[in-house]
């Protein structure tokens, strides 16, 4: 009997006494028995691998091609080819990690000789892989799976356009190969929206069949409780960033066994790390710009129970799979309640008890208000960038970005989502217009925009609700069958304390109030420039510079964005003292002999006064400041962009020019915050080449 061979498999996966859920049958019934499309909408750690190894065993048992695993993220992979291994299974993976291997793969699943190749979403669109390996691929596979499917909404809280393109992938299969999608986090809109995008084309009907004969035209969704029984929520609500810290670093020798600590920027990450293993506690920090070798070595850690917790941002997420995880702290608060249901259920797979602890911060919403500025571009930029390439034909990204204003993230993400809709296609060198009519769609933009406003005032609500937290939350997931807990801390009345010692205060205090971070010399010049490429010169190179916080930073972060945003003039003396104190720290190999300023338009007086100050205490000579041709260069979200601008429009006066050669030192060059680097490198190439043989950048503020 199919469910007996069934359990088998899954015991071999996951010990003696596991035992198939009703869900997990239904979902491998239609799947292996009707060869539908499912979606399964589960809780982290029901079991939604367990389908589709299981599923798969059937499959080649019957005979058929291999699974597709579609999966995000290499540490979630790496999990899923354990898990396979458990189960008997033969699982490889293609990812950006690999490429000497891919051959090698690709032969072995022309054999026979894989059950389950992992490809991550990027890689469906990779010219190669997509004309020459796909196509091959999709005839002959036994099933397609698609993890944290949720990631195919751009409704959802994690919304990534590579994953858009698997609805193409979808209605390009041959009936009869079945679908499954998976994911732990998806309300209600998202949940219709996947649903739609997996639902099986009228037009692969058989003529004459029905849903049932055909195996469903329907996506069967299968959807449970999201209770997770073991979590125990709270918030503590502290007022400075200072109390947040040292409150953390105390509570964090009493919380159970190891664990996780969110943040929402790599410096925050990187701050606190530094903070608690100065108190003693052994943790590493962990984000998206981790060298690979390093976040292998730290989920290893932390799953072996070497350290007390990662501090990480949200690039340790999906994947993730630590049944013993004792507590997640957040220190800020995620932008969505999806978004943190998500995070904390990573913890208490496996133990009866886990703390959930959220520590929000008066920064958040700075935070939340930048990654909002990450959204869809408007639609004349959209379609600068379609004119640009049917005018030129095949460009590069790189390319690209001389001609259209956008970060080169923001650029690759519409570019993607431009694939997807038939506007444009990537290619071998770069991307090319397909001269398919396209609609900028102004409506969903907007709806999408206030569902995030929407999410954000959710997750603020949060936070000084009375009723029952997990409840809250999973109402946000439309779970209709939540239910007060009883084990948060509004539902029990037992609230965390706040209360922490002065010492701990006063120690926190010091390392946030601990001035200066460095600013990293740009070396190469944008690509795509007419006349300028390469490496940039020796005899106009700035050296590394300094900066006296970053503005994501939780400590000086805060008062550096107050006095940026703020009314111009001089800034405070206890700020000018902690920039005096990043000077004395400064291991230049010559000291400075002589000051001068970028100007500014938005903020003169502060520079100016910054500049001057900066003279008299160091005993430097003040030289003056660098002047603009016209107007000023504005603001440009890329680089190739940026370096147009001020080559346009900042200038060197000939005062200036001439004091800079009798210097006869290096000099120091001062801004009131560095966001890309160019207006300093293009500053400091001015000022070298009026005859300074260093020029040191100095800011106030920096954005990386």
């Amino acid at each position: 009997m199919l469910r007996e061979e069934a359990e088998e498999r899954l015991r071999a996966l996951a010990g003696d006494h596991a035992r198939l859920r009703d869900d997990q049958w239904a979902a491998i019934e239609a799947l292996v028995v009707d060869r539908r499309r499912v979606l399964v909408v589960q809780r982290t750690g029901w079991g939604k691998s367990a389908v589709y190894f299981v599923a798969t065993a059937l499959l080649r048992e019957l005979g058929e091609g291999p699974t597709v695993i579609v999966s995000p993220l290499l540490a979630l992979m790496r999990n899923q080819i354990a898990a396979a291994e458990r189960a008997g299974i033969t699982a490889v993976t293609i990812n950006s990690a690999n490429p000497e291997a891919w051959d090698d793969i690709y032969a072995q699943v022309a054999e026979g000789m894989v059950d389950v190749l992992l490809v991550s979403p990027e890689r469906l669109n990779n010219p190669d892989f997509r004309d020459n390996v796909l196509p091959e691929l999709a005839e002959s596979a036994g099933l397609v799976v698609v993890d944290e499917a949720h990631c195919i909404s751009d409704w959802g809280h994690d919304f990534r356009p590579d994953y858009r393109r698997l609805a193409t992938l979808f209605a390009q299969l041959p009936p009869g190969i079945p679908v499954l999608a998976t994911t732990a986090t998806a309300n209600a809109r998202v949940t219709r929206d996947v649903a739609e995008q997996l639902r099986l084309p009228a037009e692969l009907l058989p003529d004459g069949t029905g849903p049932a004969e055909s195996g469903g035209a329907d996506t069967l969704v299968l959807r449970g409780p999201l209770e997770r029984e073991s979590l125990h929520l709270s918030v503590v609500r502290l007022p400075t960033a200072e109390q947040r810290l040292a409150w953390l670093a105390q509570t964090l020798h009493e919380l159970p066994g190891s664990g996780i600590v969110y943040t929402l920027t790599v410096a925050a990450a990187h701050e606190i790390a530094g903070h608690l293993r100065e108190q003693g506690l052994e943790v590493a920090a962990y984000s998206g710009q981790t060298d690979p070798a390093e976040r292998l070595a730290a989920e290893d850690a932390l799953l072996n129970n070497k350290i007390k917790a990662l501090v990480a941002t949200s690039a340790l997420g999906m994947g993730f799979d630590k049944p013993d995880l004792g507590f997640v702290v957040h220190v800020g608060a995620p932008q969505s309640p999806v978004a943190y249901y998500q995070q904390v259920g990573r913890a208490g797979r496996g133990v009866e008890r886990a703390e959930v602890i959220l520590l929000p911060g008066t920064e958040d919403r700075d935070i939340w208000a930048y990654f909002a500025s990450l959204a869809f571009p408007p639609e004349p930029v959209v379609r600068t960038t379609l004119r640009t390439l049917e005018e030129r034909g095949v460009m590069s990204t790189p390319a690209l970005e001389t001609a259209v204003d956008l970060s080169r993230s923001r650029l690759e993400m519409m570019l993607k989502v431009l694939d997807v809709d038939g506007a444009v296609r990537r290619v071998k060198g770069g991307w090319e217009a397909t001269g398919e009519s396209w609609a900028y769609d102004t409506e969903r933009y907007t709806r999408i925009a206030a569902e995030r406003r929407a999410e954000q005032q959710a997750m603020l609500d949060y936070l000084t609700t009375t009723e029952c937290r997990e409840q809250y939350l999973r109402g946000h997931l439309d779970d209709d069958s939540a239910t007060p807990c009883g084990r948060c801390d509004n539902c029990t009345g037992r609230h965390r304390s706040p209360e922490i010692s002065a010492r701990a205060v006063e120690s926190a205090r010091e390392r946030l109030s601990r001035p200066g971070v460095e600013i990293e010399a740009r070396k190469q010049w944008p690509t795509g420039l007419p006349d300028l490429s390469g490496r940039i010169k020796a005899d106009l190179g700035a050296e590394p510079g300094r900066a006296l916080g970053r503005l994501t930073d939780i400590g000086w972060g805060n008062r550096l964005r107050d006095l940026l945003n703020g009314a111009d003039g001089p800034m405070a003396d206890d700020m000018f003292k902690a920039v005096v104190q990043v000077l004395s720290a400064w291991d230049w190999r010559e000291r400075p002999v002589a000051v001068v300023n970028v100007p500014s338009a938005t903020r003169p007086l502060l520079v100016r006064a910054f500049a001057e100050r900066l003279a008299q205490v160091g005993r430097l000579t003040y030289l003056g400041e660098l002047g603009y041709r016209a107007g000023t260069p504005g603001q440009q979200f890329n680089s190739a962009k940026r370096v147009q601008a001020i080559r346009n429009t900042l200038a060197m006066p000939k005062e200036l020019s001439a004091s800079i050669a009798q210097c006869g030192g290096p000099v120091l060059l001062v801004d009131d915050r560095v966001d890309t680097g160019w207006t300093m490198t293009l500053g400091a190439a001015l000022v070298r080449h009026a005859g300074a043989p260093a020029v040191l950048p100095l800011a106030l503020a920096t954005t990386s």
